[in-house]
């Protein structure tokens, strides 16, 4: 599934292609997407002009007329940048012809994801109202974490994958973050110390910024705005290593299951 440094990545991508350019041409091929797209939708983003884009958490904000178009990429979905004679791929369900010369595809052979028009502030939507900080924001640090924690019995990793705690910690990142930290996955949130969740929230901001830096971690489906797929995969320290030994104190790493996710860590580096 796409997590934030992706979106993240897909946003830095296409933002240079798109801002500043008209929607002259709509195609939309198939409309059941998560949420179907709005049968006013056209309409509503057609002949309009883009203008700067933003992410909030792993949505893709585009603005646009007296709005706001509202992706999101779900398990296997990507904007990708084309030239208009390319050919379509069989799961490109949405084209958008721009006046920069260039055709935005959205492509989801699982049709998880989705794309919306948002009128007005896109903080008042449902789906963004009750975000948590982002987590390479001033408003998210070590502190935020003990005080949201405080009696929580939940499991700290799920703690962290939590919207409402902070935005875009998903499991690849969740996990790395962790290991980093010295933390174990298991350990109840509010039994962590303040001091711990400092090092937890620079671990989370270090590892989520490198992972930007390097354009996503590399899964099944992720590929950039521009069709690159990510590179990070290649430094995780834990995830998708059960079994195999820690690069820190050659302890096996053993794989458990919090909140219904795939969690490895390390049962000596982390406490």
């Amino acid at each position: 599934m796409p997590e934030l440094p992706e979106v993240e990545t897909t946003l830095r991508g296409i933002a240079p292609f798109v801002e500043g350019a008209r929607i002259d041409r709509i195609n939309i091929r198939e409309r059941r997407l998560r949420s179907p797209v709005p049968l006013s939708f056209a309409d509503s983003v057609g002949g309009k002009t883009v203008g700067k884009m933003s992410r909030r958490a792993k949505y893709l904000l585009m603005p646009i007329g007296n709005g706001h178009m509202l992706w999101h990429l779900g398990m296997s979905g990507s904007l990708r940048l084309v030239k208009p004679d390319a050919p379509l791929k069989k799961h490109d369900h949405i084209e958008l012809g721009m006046s920069s010369g260039w055709c935005l595809r959205y492509h989801d052979p699982r049709r998880f994801g989705f794309v919306d028009f948002i009128a007005g502030p896109p903080n008042d939507d449902k789906r963004l109202a009750l975000l948590g900080p982002e987590p390479l924001s001033e408003a998210f640090s070590g502190d935020h974490l003990y005080l949201a924690s405080r009696n929580r019995k939940i499991a700290v990793k799920a703690f962290i994958m939590e919207n409402a705690t902070v935005v875009g910690v998903g499991n690849i990142y969740a996990t790395e973050a962790l290991y980093a930290a010295g933390i174990d996955p298991r350990r109840a949130a509010g039994r962590i110390s303040r001091e711990r969740y400092w090092r937890l929230a620079e671990a989370i901001k270090t590892v989520l910024a490198a992972a930007i830096e390097q354009g996503g971690t590399t899964l099944r489906d992720f590929v950039s705005g521009q069709g690159e797929p990510g590179y990070f995969a290649q430094r995780l320290n834990a995830y998708g290593r059960a079994g195999a030994a820690c690069r820190h104190c050659d302890t096996t790493l053993r794989h458990v299951v919090i909140g219904q996710r795939a969690t490895v860590y390390c049962p000596k580096c982390q406490r």
